[in-house]
């Protein structure tokens, strides 16, 4: 990629990132973002449709980060759900600061719905007989979503007592949904 490509691009995602982490993402306009990264509206609508499809971009790779940090702990991720749910958490605090910016206000339960996702398409890519299985669709969503929120509404906690204890409630439901 062409170096001035991507300056561009990294001022322009600096700057949105520093008014992401000031304000709303609806009250972000493209003027103030494109006078703060030093660039003309032109320039950003030739990487970007608009705002929120900066956003959507930084979000996914968010999502993706935190996915391959899950992988690259663990090779079978779904194999032990307690091992997956350390490293799912692992992998929220290791990507927190962005997590927390992206991901605030109202967005803040798109981040659940984007990992419970994208982690329900690789089960399904590794285990095929969970693709028409409503029950254990039922039972994913209840872990993923719960391990998230059980994330996002207790880190004043202990990072390792958070993990202990969703360990624990994980390892009592895998019976449910791991045939072994």
């Amino acid at each position: 990629m062409d170096i001035r490509i991507e300056k561009t691009e990294k001022a322009i995602r600096n700057a949105f990132l520093e008014l992401r982490a000031a304000k709303p993402l609806e009250k972000i306009t493209v003027r103030e973002l494109c006078s703060l990264a030093c660039i003309n509206k032109s320039t950003f609508y030739s990487h970007y449709e608009d705002i929120y499809a900066l956003s959507q971009t930084l979000e996914s790779e968010t999502i993706t980060a935190v996915l391959t940090d899950i992988s690259r702990q663990q090779e079978a991720p779904f194999k032990n759900p307690d091992v997956f749910t350390r490293n799912l958490y692992i992998a929220l605090v290791s990507n927190h600061s962005l997590i927390n910016i992206l991901f605030s206000g109202t967005e803040k339960s798109h981040l659940g719905d984007c990992l419970e996702a994208e982690l329900k398409r690789l089960i399904k890519e590794n285990f095929p007989e969970y693709q028409n299985d409503p029950e254990k669709d039922i039972m994913l969503s209840f872990c993923i979503q719960g391990c998230f929120h059980a994330y996002l509404n207790n880190q004043d906690k202990e990072l390792d007592m958070l993990i202990r204890v969703s360990e624990v409630i994980v390892q009592k439901l895998a019976p449910l949904y791991i045939k072994e």
